[in-house]
């Protein structure tokens, strides 16, 4: 296994971030990678997707049907990608280029990195925005203040945003350990968290009959008769694109494990469980909203600014944790490592982390935030046509058009295996340009650019992430099979 700089490196490829784990740092096992996904998965948008559905019009039941569902279908992706970073120890960037190309895997690394950055803005802005909530139930509201101009929120919710940032950056600054660290130490801590929370619905809301009996407002007679379908398929395409971003970068994490077993079992019970939990969390306590306020309450950091009290501080401190864990390990690892890449001789791991949250910041995520519609069908589902391609073209040059077998020497020279013309692989540029094709007019239309696209372009929309990765993937296959 290659460890260290050869005299055949090259210096715009290596770097000792994107080099391949050594054997001693291969230690992380199942249930390091299970602690990993209960501090992302226990996060405010995680429990955002169920309650956002529910806001959409669906029962309790429809709702984590669909979440499940979603998180079912994307750890397929999830342990196939994997696969190769247990298997050869590279990360995301770097085993983009059997595919891509030793240069033009900077532009794939890009386009995640990029969403990774939208992400940590949204996830900062959460947990800034639970200390601005505890901040004014210690003061009696004493820190609400007129928005300012151009931001659009007031100054007190500028600063605790930038208290937050300030806390990550910490974490950036000690490396990767310190985020594993923080993972395995507060995933028992969320998990308690959300119990707590579901069992504040059940006293509050009447026991969990009466909260998951709710009827959607798609039955016959309801607000949205007949609709189910309309939300479900963009719903689902909304499950999955939520941790698309993931499973394309997974290997950032499961280089580190000690075997495909570690990987494949830490993976199965850490991703599916607790967003299941999570997701009927969500439902219990978004229906009981209903009950005790008059109203249906989807944001839970909102809902603790409510609740008041001890138990609104507690489950805010516990909101702010939340955030935390999931922002350094879902959304700072993946563009630091693909910022890297692009200059791997000036941008180590911590300068392209530091890069992500500069621009987590200048995004002005609380925007992002404004609605479920928006959150769930605008972001997720439109960067889920750009992610879906590319996890497309990895699974298909990885199992069926190299057939497990990469060369890791290759990975950091230039004229080796990986180098196609010069640097770049046109088929799998050419592949992912026809999967993010289709769903353009949908995306387009759902921003509001597009007033009249034609009614089946706006369909396939919906089901971005799933058309982008198997058109880009037939394509890869096709065009590539010629050269294998």
């Amino acid at each position: 296994m290659k460890t260290n700089n050869s005299p055949n490196d090259n210096a715009q490829l290596w770097n000792p971030d994107l080099a391949p784990t050594a054997e001693s740092e291969r230690n992380w096992t199942w249930v390091n990678i299970s602690a990993l996904w209960v501090g992302m998965a226990v996060c405010v948008p995680a429990y955002l997707l169920a309650s956002g559905l529910i806001a959409q019009g669906m029962s309790g039941w429809q709702a984590m049907s669909t979440v499940l569902l979603g998180n079912l279908i994307v750890l397929i992706p999830m342990v196939l990608i994997g696969h190769a970073g247990t298997r050869y120890g590279v990360p995301f960037p770097v085993l983009l280029r059997a595919s891509f190309g030793t240069i033009g895997a900077r532009l794939p690394g890009l386009l995640r990195g990029l969403v990774a950055c939208g992400w940590f803005g949204i996830q900062t802005w959460v947990g800034g925005f639970a200390i601005y909530q505890i901040l004014n139930a210690i003061s009696g509201q004493a820190f609400i203040g007129e928005p300012l101009a151009f931001v659009g929120i007031d100054a007190a919710q500028v600063v605790c945003f930038l208290v937050f940032w300030v806390i990550q950056v910490y974490f950036i600054a000690k490396g990767i350990e310190s985020i594993r660290w923080l993972e395995t130490l507060a995933a028992p801590f969320l998990i308690l968290a959300a119990l707590g929370l579901l069992a504040w619905a059940y006293v509050n809301g009447g026991g969990f009959g009466a909260l998951l009996n709710q009827p959607s407002e798609f039955v016959a007679g309801g607000q949205r008769e007949g609709q189910f379908w309309k939300v479900f398929w963009p719903g689902l395409t909304a499950m999955v694109g939520f941790w698309s971003t993931l499973s394309l970068n997974i290997p950032d994490f499961t280089r580190f494990a000690r075997s495909q077993k570690d990987q494949i079992l830490g993976q199965a019970i850490g991703l599916p469980i607790p967003m299941a939990l999570l997701a009927f969390v969500s439902v219990a306590v978004t229906s009981a909203t209903a009950v005790v306020f008059g109203e249906t309450i989807w944001d839970p950091v909102a809902l603790a600014g409510r609740m008041g009290g001890a138990a609104a501080i507690l489950g805010l401190v516990f909101l702010l944790l939340a955030t935390l864990t999931t922002n350094l390990a879902a959304n700072v690892v993946a563009p630091a490592n693909g910022f890297s890449n692009i200059a791997p001789k000036r941008i180590s791991f911590k300068m392209g982390g530091y890069i992500t949250a500069g621009l987590g910041i200048a995004i002005m995520p609380w925007k992002l935030l404004e609605s479920a519609g928006s959150y769930l069908f605008v972001w997720l589902v439109g960067y889920s046509s750009l992610l879906g391609p590319i996890a497309g073209i990895l699974i298909a040059d990885y199992f069926f058009v190299r057939r497990c077998h990469l060369n890791t020497d290759a990975f950091y020279q230039r004229g080796g295996d990986y180098e196609y013309q010069n640097g770049w692989n046109i088929y799998a540029l050419l592949a992912l340009i026809l999967g993010i094709a289709p769903s353009i007019a949908g995306f387009l239309t759902a921003i509001g650019v597009v007033n009249n696209a034609p009614a089946f372009l706006v369909e396939i929309y919906n089901y971005a992430w799933f058309v982008g990765a198997f058109t880009s993937a037939v394509f890869y296959y096709l065009f590539m099979r010629r050269k294998f």
